[in-house]
């Protein structure tokens, strides 16, 4: 049955777009979610459906899923989907019902206000799915650069100068190049540069606070609430005057996957995938570049090709390429590979969907040997290093697709003095933090969770995966003879320790306690420092 084939498919615990597909490959519906495993496994596991759900469920033969990085994004390219497709089953959104923007106008004397179209000459910012977040970032940008906020410039000022929220350039208290400077620091805080503003709106709220000028205090605060909708990294949405074709290109010691998001004019409109079984003497740049050629012999090219990797060994090949896929366009075209910005980002959300339709067969293994309901994606291993009393860490790595992760490192200095010396307390120390954090933060959870140790280390922290009501797959990995514990079991499992499963779990294992060591010798050497220091000044 479908919903078996649902249940066992490996949807990742990151925010995203799910897509159903009927029997003819059409998108019948397209959602959002803030955990794509959990909701769409939800539509299948729930009671007292929709009559509209179970008519929608009975037409689902295949879910395709973008991931990204945060729910705005989710929501911004759900609402794009869902205008491109006019899926059955959704409520499709009119114009007057989207989301607004933010313009700049290119007039004489620019202003700032929101918009729902995109028909002003001016430059856009957004879209805002919050619409007071939307209205006070306009009041705010009027209130610090002074903008104007009328549409026709009168013939004296207004109570906006009056009140000194206005440079009234109507009646020329402003020359041009002041209020072109106000223009450019307006658009600059719009563009994402909001550090500067946001420190001096955070020391004036501390300041009004302190002096009990508490209604100034709280109205810094949504000013500074408003601000943050600008830092969320809005990917799926840049206002764009060309077509563009983003690639990722990731691969394992089996398979080479290749991920292409079409973006037309500035918006991600779809993605495609590409599988090719790994051959040892193609390098992964060589497949990327021979795919290029392939792929865009027939179809669509557009203006701008982003890469994930450099193709071309210097610019007379990279000159060549472009030459070729000029040809074949009629137009120019440009080849990118970028190393900062928003299209490296674009870049990093095209690789990290691609990681998501790996075959990793070893990670496989590790499902099957272990018996786990899901492919390990995520996998978390904690380490303890006693090393006396004064020092005594933690640490964790966590591995993504058999890949260090390591902006998600972790170190963890044991706070409680009772515990000081005990690996067991420690170790239920370390999970209790990190997971008590994660479900307060409503974080992702990861696959499988490996502690350094046999049964001891085990079970403590079993129990506190009780104490937080979590169900997440958990192993020992003892060192001495590489037994792997697991839960209620008394006797360990063994396996080949030379299998590609096993080398995987020892350099889990190994990273972490290479890991936890170096933050143990930091400390060690900070603190004889510090002594000795002390010792001089005597």
């Amino acid at each position: 049955m479908f919903k078996d084939k649902i249940i066992n498919l490996s949807l990742p615990n990151n925010p995203g777009v799910y897509l159903f597909k009927n029997k003819e490959d059409k998108i019948i519906y397209v959602g959002k979610a803030k955990n794509l495993k959990k909701r769409v496994s939800s539509y299948f596991n729930a009671s007292n459906k929709s009559t509209k759900t179970q008519f929608l469920l009975k037409n689902i033969q295949d879910i395709e899923f973008i991931v990204v990085d945060n729910e705005v994004e989710a929501l911004l390219l759900e609402n794009k989907l869902i205008k491109k497709h006019n899926p059955k089953y959704n409520i499709l959104l009119k114009d007057s019902k989207t989301y607004s923007y933010i313009i700049l106008t290119n007039e004489k004397f620019p202003r700032i206000y929101s918009t729902k179209r995109k028909a002003i000459s001016g430059k856009y910012f957004g879209p805002y799915t919050d619409g007071s977040s939307r209205r006070e970032i306009v009041e705010l940008c009027n209130k610090l650069f002074k903008l104007r906020t009328c549409k026709n410039l009168p013939k004296r000022a207004c109570l906006q100068y009056h009140i000194g929220l206005c440079s009234a350039p109507c009646i020329n208290q402003v020359t041009s190049e002041e209020y072109s400077n106000q223009v450019n620091q307006a658009r600059t805080f719009l563009q994402g540069d909001t550090k500067p503003t946001l420190n001096k709106l955070k020391q004036d709220m501390k300041k009004a606070s302190k002096n009990q000028l508490y209604e100034i205090a709280f109205d810094k605060k949504r000013q500074i609430q408003a601000i943050t909708i600008l830092e969320e990294k809005q990917k799926v949405d840049l206002i764009k005057k060309i077509d563009q074709d983003v690639i990722g290109c990731v691969e394992n010691d089996f398979e080479t996957i290749i991920s292409l998001f079409s973006i037309k004019k500035g918006v991600i409109t779809g993605k495609k995938e590409f599988k090719f079984n790994k051959l040892e003497e193609i390098k992964q740049e060589d497949t990327l570049l021979n795919f290029i050629k392939m792929y865009y012999s027939q179809e669509y090219i557009p203006q701008e090709i982003i890469v994930s990797q450099e193709v071309w060994e210097n610019k007379n090949e990279k000159s060549i390429l472009e030459q070729y896929l000029e040809k074949i366009k009629g137009f120019k075209v440009k080849l990118t590979f970028p190393k900062k910005g928003n299209s490296k980002k674009l870049v990093e959300l095209a690789n990290k969907n691609a990681y998501y339709k790996l075959e990793n067969k070893v990670l496989k293994d590790i499902q099957q040997k272990l018996n786990l309901s899901t492919l390990p994606r995520v996998i978390e291993c904690f380490d303890i290093s006693n090393l006396g009393y004064d020092y005594l860490v933690g640490g964790m790595v966590q591995f993504v697709n058999a890949i260090p992760n390591k902006s998600e490192y972790r170190k963890f200095e044991i706070k409680e003095t009772k515990l000081k010396n005990d690996d067991f307390a420690s170790m239920r120390e370390v999970i209790f933090r990190r997971y008590k954090r994660q479900l307060d933060e409503n974080r992702p959870m990861p696959d499988l969770i490996i502690v350094d140790g046999g049964l001891g280390q085990l079970n403590v922290s079993l129990d506190v995966l009780k104490q937080l009501g979590l169900h997440i797959p958990l192993i020992g990995l003892a060192k001495r003879e590489e037994e792997i514990y697991i839960p209620y079991e008394n006797n360990p499992l063994t396996f080949n320790k030379n299998s590609s499963m096993m080398l995987l779990l020892r350099q889990i294992r190994d990273s972490t306690h290479n890991f936890v060591i170096s933050y143990n010798r930091k400390k060690r050497t900070m603190k004889f420092k510090t002594q000795t220091n002390q010792i001089n000044q005597k």
